[in-house]
């Protein structure tokens, strides 16, 4: 086990709004590296988040924040940068006084906090804009100056609510560069995004969010194997991709076969990858089939969030 030193520990966790769930029984630790927060919209993915960063206090249960809990707000906040969704800036404020009177009420002195706020200005690449005023930034300029308030104190924990929001191609991997060197040093960034393939390239870890419950967490292998119910799509390319249709029609495990566009292959949806990868060996034996490449098509974050949803709709 971690040293508790160094990790967000939830233990177990509600949160109600009346009789509306927002979470229920959270037991999880989460560690230096990179996190994501993903599932359908009502997951309740901002209010894990919103838990974590103080701004909502549980209904029952206990966070700590690397050994401090919010009963210790100096010590929690110290620790802790926190950028939301939402835009409120205060009015005719430029981008380098909202950073630095966030820095001075955190209790640092004039000289060392505008050293700090220049510090995180130029680390999101908005230095030659930072004498200008908030209100005449762009949407992805707004996100970039809360990122800098949020990384100005130089924070153990970074926790963001769906930060890539607005932000075009480049300035999204400047910013996912700098999540990747923040996680590098030792610390812990959660990221709760609708942009799926780029939170999976860089996570470490995913947890996955349905209706106010945890339902998988871990690497996204280990994740796909807490989801058992969703099949595993399999592209096949093979010399006679109607024979292996057919064959595979037969098996119990099986949910779909369909040809490749270019009729060169086959997409087979399996509940049970190891028996079907079984019976593509038999099949090359017993078939002569000859077999040029296997390969998951969804083993990512996007086909278990999407399965989420469309489980989800199922029940309604």
């Amino acid at each position: 086990m971690s040293d508790s030193n160094c990790q967000i520990v939830f233990d177990n966790v509600s949160k109600f709004y009346g009789e509306v769930l927002g979470v229920n029984r959270v037991s999880m630790v989460i560690e230096p590296g990179i996190t994501s927060l993903v599932g359908p919209n009502g997951a309740g993915k901002s209010t894990l988040l919103n838990l974590a960063a103080g701004l909502l206090r549980p209904t029952q249960g206990r966070i700590t924040l690397f050994g401090h809990s919010i009963g210790q707000p100096e010590a929690f906040y110290r620790q802790m940068g926190y950028c939301t969704q939402f835009d409120a800036f205060p009015k005719g404020l430029c981008g380098l006084d909202l950073v630095l009177g966030y820095l001075r009420v955190h209790g640092y002195g004039r000289a060392e906090a505008e050293a700090l706020a220049w510090e995180a200005i130029r680390k999101v690449n908005l230095a030659d804009a930072a004498r200008r005023k908030v209100a005449a930034y762009s949407k992805g300029m707004r996100q970039r100056i809360k990122l800098a308030q949020a990384i100005s104190h130089r924070p153990q924990a970074l926790l963001l609510d769906e930060p890539l929001n607005g932000l075009d191609p480049m300035a999204r991997a400047e910013v996912t560069a700098l999540f990747r060197q923040m996680a590098d040093e030792g610390r812990t960034v959660i990221v709760s995004s609708h942009i799926l393939h780029e939170v999976d390239a860089i996570s470490d870890r995913v947890i996955l969010m349905n209706n106010g419950y945890i339902v998988a967490e871990g690497g996204i292998h280990h994740v796909r194997e807490e989801v058992p119910d969703h099949p595993l799509q399999i592209l096949v390319r093979c010399d006679r991709p109607s024979v292996l249709a057919a064959r595979v029609f037969e098996q119990d495990h099986a949910v779909e076969a369909k040809l490749h566009p270019d009729g060169r292959g086959v997409f087979v949806r399996t509940r049970d990858a190891g028996h079907f990868y079984l019976l593509l060996n038999r099949l090359a034996l017993s078939e002569k089939l000859n077999i040029e490449a296997v390969e998951p098509t969804d083993e990512d974050v996007n086909s278990l969030y999407e399965y989420l949803i469309t489980q989800e709709g199922g029940r309604s």
